[in-house]
């Protein structure tokens, strides 16, 4: 377990996240919001060559998400995070790990239902055009337009989750006045 930690005052420290830790999450974070802001750009686009790659930069950043996740929890599995405070009631705490657990599960379930969509539109996946990856099932225009859907549902599903959760960082920080954000950042 590795928990660093910074001084809060003297003779005080207050626990943080690891710095591996600490860069995952903000890189997720960061392709999350990318992938978003990418397919709001192109959603209504007409089919063209600039949709087209517009579509693959999303499916690319979508794919570096579901890879950092991986990576995020090989990390998490040997370090532990720092606890809770103690302030924070059952509820909250029970809450808290309720989230993270959708988080890491719509993490990795978005992208991959977004391998699925395009595996059933007919598009194989090449990543960052240098590596082709196995299409996950056949072509299949019914299931392509179910998978959009279930993509759709489960990526709003993780940004609704993704504000939940910084909201409840940001209360910390401002109302309940505590570490938790801090030591995340």
């Amino acid at each position: 377990m590795t928990i660093t930690t910074s001084p809060a005052a003297p003779g005080l420290a207050r626990p943080r996240y690891s710095a591996p830790a600490r860069a995952l999450h903000w890189l997720i974070a960061i392709g999350v919001v990318a992938a978003l802001c990418i397919e709001l750009t192109f959603d209504d686009l007409p089919l063209s060559p600039h949709k087209i790659r517009l579509i693959n930069y999303h499916k690319w950043v979508g794919l570096t998400v579901l890879f950092l996740w991986f990576a995020r929890v090989a990390w998490r599995i040997g370090h532990r995070p720092p606890a809770l405070p103690a302030t924070m009631s059952t509820f909250q705490q029970r809450a808290a790990h309720g989230i993270h657990g959708l988080l890491y599960l719509l993490l990795v379930a978005v992208p991959i239902a977004g391998w699925f969509l395009s595996s059933a539109r007919g598009f194989p996946l090449t990543y960052l055009g240098l590596v082709p990856l196995p299409d996950l099932t056949a072509k299949d225009k019914a299931a392509a337009e179910l998978l959009h859907n279930v993509h759709a549902v489960l990526a709003w599903s993780l940004l609704a989750l993704a504000a939940a959760h910084a909201v409840a960082a940001l209360k910390h920080h401002f109302v309940d006045r505590d570490d938790v954000l801090r030591r995340m950042l």
